[in-house]
């Protein structure tokens, strides 16, 4: 995963600790109802694709950026899915921790050949959502909230 030039100065001062940061993802279909997936150069499995906004870029904004660098395909979004907090942080093998609240967007491809289009993905394609590989947990929810015509999903359960 790339690491954006602000990240790696703010780790400059605060070493490995633990970073609250924002994350967006996409769910990505074409005219025909299949969803754009890449596979992820640091896991090795598929997923959405999904990045972390520059400070001051706005959530679609990210996510329609982050689709193009690693898949080159174009695409507009239409509407936020699900606003989510991961309820765990992620280690990196370096040892830098992060916690992510992470803001899913439905987008619609508009442009573009899907191809690997930067060092993050292995392998990119179009697939059926009846006929997905093999994906975690964390991509089939945002893809099955994605296909829904409902409100933007979010845990609405209070710590208490």
């Amino acid at each position: 995963m790339g690491i954006p030039d602000f990240i790696r100065e703010i780790r400059r001062t605060a070493g490995h600790q633990l970073l609250f940061l924002p994350g967006v993802s996409a769910v990505v279909f074409d005219d025909a109802g299949r969803v754009l997936l890449g596979r992820r150069a640091d896991t090795g499995g598929w997923s959405i694709i999904g990045g972390i906004p520059e400070p001051g870029e706005q959530p679609a904004a990210a996510a329609v950026r982050e689709v193009y660098e690693e898949t080159a395909v174009r695409c507009v979004a239409e509407r936020v899915v699900l606003v989510q907090t991961f309820t765990r942080p992620v280690t990196y093998p370096n040892g830098d921790q992060c916690q992510f609240m992470d803001v899913c967007l439905r987008c619609r491809a508009v442009g573009g050949e899907a191809r690997v289009n930067d060092e993050e993905s292995l392998d990119v394609g179009w697939f059926p959502v009846d006929m997905l590989p093999e994906l975690q947990e964390f991509a089939l929810f945002r893809i099955k909230q994605a296909l829904i015509d409902g409100p933007t999903w979010f845990d609405s359960t209070v710590a208490g």
